[in-house]
């Protein structure tokens, strides 16, 4: 009996279908497209992912484009494209480093800590889509088992600070001076 291609490709490739790595990267694209398109309601029609990204890892406390590309798992040309973009946007600024005059330091601009804020606010509603659907005990023991798997891994680009226990959900800051 002749099999088709596509029962050949099955028998092949249907366990790469549904294993682990594709279950996370369609979890975490969703969580990207969510929050992505809270930003554009938000008036951010310039952010993408990428963009986010190095928003994340400046938070790791990375402020140079090789650490910020090491954190991110990019290259340097790419981060330092990123960076470019979000500089000619506004939201960075690249300034001289005082421990090292040779280098760049990258900090945000006002306009990038009100972005950043945003940012937060979008993922935190993201967070709340997320507990709604699997619940928030749930999806706490799924950030907490991947906590605990990424801390085992010892990834040595990813901070300590993964490996330990997620903070307490904050409220974003408040973009609004009060009256």
């Amino acid at each position: 009996m002749n099999r088709t291609a596509l029962e050949k490709n099955l028998e092949v490739t249907e366990p790469l279908a549904n294993d682990l790595s594709r279950l996370l990267r369609e979890f975490s694209r969703d969580f990207e497209r969510r929050i992505g398109r809270e930003l554009k309601q938000r008036g951010y029609e310039d952010i993408r992912p990428a963009h986010c990204t190095v928003l994340a890892n400046l938070g790791t406390g990375a402020v140079r484009v090789t650490e910020l590309a090491e954190r991110a798992q990019v290259t340097q040309q790419a981060m330092g494209k990123m960076l470019k973009e979000l500089e000619r946007m506004g939201y960075v600024a690249r300034n001289v480093d005082s421990s090292d005059k040779r280098a760049k330091a990258i900090g945000l601009t006002a306009q990038g800590e009100a972005l950043a804020a945003e940012v937060l606010a979008a993922t935190q509603q993201t967070r709340s889509f997320y507990e709604s659907k699997i619940g928030a005990v749930e999806l706490a023991q799924l950030e907490s088992s991947l906590r605990s798997a990424l801390g085992r891994l010892e990834l040595d680009y990813l901070p300590q600070t993964w490996a330990q226990p997620a903070p307490p959900a904050q409220p974003p800051p408040s973009l609004h001076t009060p009256d």
